[in-house]
């Protein structure tokens, strides 16, 4: 018998119904924007992106403390936990997944309406797999990323990856709105609101 070569295209690179955004930001920025992005834009179901598990945890954290609820996915989630968490988020219970790249591989939901990378991706390719979370089966997508001081530099790697430029724009100024002042979260208690 003779062997087949069987050869797929990789995930679409530039996905022509994800609109990208990339917001110039500060660190300190990016939360305030992600929280107004959440709590003040009807924005349906969102995956939050973060290059590292603590990074996730943190956040996680922060838009509890703010009243938002998520679901926390990252690579030392224990898999019936990570199972329990991706139903609840499939179902709509909870309309925000924050997730490491490892634990988004492999996610295919529908209707996520949103991808914010809070961090961008160290590899380019890592991005396009990133903003195929949403815009899919013909449906429309978003995909917010922040490029502040340290992640600006993973730009034009992206650029070339994907074979366009990104431009990059200042958030509208209701976005800049300061958060209000996190109300402390009992780590297994539930959050004051439903997102």
């Amino acid at each position: 018998m003779k062997p087949v070569y069987i050869e797929s295209d990789p995930e679409q690179v530039a996905v022509e119904t994800v609109k990208q955004v990339i917001y110039t930001v500060t660190s300190e920025e990016k939360y305030t924007v992600l929280y107004n992005l959440l709590a003040e834009q009807a924005t349906g179901r969102v995956m939050v992106f973060v290059n590292m598990k603590h990074e996730a945890a943190r956040l996680h954290e922060r838009l509890r403390g703010n009243g938002i609820e998520a679901v926390l996915l990252s690579g030392d989630v224990p898999q019936e936990k990570r199972m329990t968490r991706l139903e609840r988020f499939r179902d709509g219970k909870v309309t925000v997944m924050i997730a490491t790249d490892v634990a988004g591989r492999g996610i295919h939901i529908d209707g996520i309406t949103h991808v914010v990378n809070y961090t961008l991706p160290y590899e380019p390719q890592d991005y396009v797999h990133r903003i195929g979370r949403t815009g899919r089966a013909g449906e429309n997508g978003i995909a917010v990323s922040f490029a502040c001081e340290e992640g600006a530099f993973q730009l034009p790697a992206i650029e070339e990856c994907i074979g366009r430029p990104l431009p990059c724009t200042v958030p509208e100024d209701g976005l800049l709105m300061p958060p209000p002042p996190p109300v402390p979260v009992a780590s297994t208690g539930k959050s004051r609101r439903r997102r």
